[in-house]
């Protein structure tokens, strides 16, 4: 997957959402299986930090504790009024649950929209200027990029279950780089730069090639 772009950067510091702008860049999607599917990315905004935290700590947050043992049998506590025993706690919500729910909950900043004529809600969008130039880009999408539709790569391990996408692009200097996604990577947090992040971004297959 190749990105085309024009943003350049000379230090590491973190691209602020007040002064970053809007993104637009077109897409399509790498597959052998049929023609390349077009996109369009299109950010009105950059999200603060405060609208990106709930779904950064949905997906580190430490497990729920355990709920508290029953009452012994015969105890109020256990059968209260009428000899009735309380119903069982449920199992908690796993990461991608919160995950999930985080999405779905956080405002929409822009749209990827493909030949149909519904997008896909961008809710979260992260960028940082790289040490050598270029930029690195994280979004989020509260749908599965591709699902039931011809031409998009199968998505494997838990992915395949979820109902989001997060993208992760790299761009260089020169406006080019490649874009991937959790369909064939595992979500992360990247605790360092504060993000949503795909892990083994290296290894992991391009999804789309990008230009301006």
């Amino acid at each position: 997957m190749i990105v085309m772009a024009t943003f350049v950067f000379h230090d590491a510091r973190p691209v602020e959402a007040a002064d970053s702008g809007a993104l637009k860049l077109h897409a399509t999607v790498i597959s052998s299986s049929a023609p390349p599917a077009p996109l369009t990315i299109e950010l009105f905004r950059w999200p603060t930090d405060e609208e990106r935290a709930p779904l950064v700590s949905a997906l580190s947050a430490p497990p729920p504790a355990p709920p508290a043992p029953a009452a012994p049998a015969g105890g109020r506590g256990a059968a209260g009024r009428g000899g009735r025993g309380g119903r069982a706690a449920g199992p908690p919500p796993s990461p991608i649950e919160r995950l999930t729910n985080a999405i779905k909950a956080a405002p929409t900043v822009g749209f990827i929209w493909s030949e149909g004529p519904t997008g896909y809600s961008i809710k979260y969008a992260w960028r940082f200027a790289l040490p050598e130039g270029g930029e690195r880009i994280v979004l989020a999408t509260d749908r599965r990029l591709g699902a039931n539709t011809a031409g998009w790569p199968a998505a494997s391990g838990p992915a395949a279950a979820a109902e989001f996408t997060v993208i992760e692009m790299r761009l260089g200097v020169k406006g080019t780089g490649e874009a991937k996604a959790s369909i064939s990577a595992p979500v992360v947090v990247d605790a360092a730069a504060k993000t949503l992040a795909l892990d083994g971004y290296a290894a992991a297959p391009a999804l789309l090639k990008v230009t301006r």
